[in-house]
């Protein structure tokens, strides 16, 4: 199993804005962007804007973000080659 980057919340936010995702609004420490796909689909993440990420909470967002992006693609971002 590819071993995942240290990553902090404000460049995840940054990995999800490449992808096509806005920030649409931020509550405390926590981001949430928006997708909106040709068929008018809302695809929604909240990311929490930490210096460190902790690991499970990285898995988190990527078992989230999988719903609506490919594995090969969340691959590029999240881990180490």
């Amino acid at each position: 199993m590819p071993k995942l980057k240290n990553l902090s919340g404000e460049d995840v936010v940054k990995i999800f804005i490449k992808l096509g995702f806005f920030v649409v609004g931020q509550k405390g420490s926590h981001v949430k962007l928006r997708r909106i796909m040709s068929n008018n689909d809302r695809q929604t993440l909240t990311i929490p804007k930490h210096k460190n990420l902790d690991k499970g909470t990285l898995n988190a967002i990527i078992q989230q973000s999988s719903i609506y992006i490919s594995s090969e693609e969340i691959q590029k971002y999240f881990y180490i080659n």
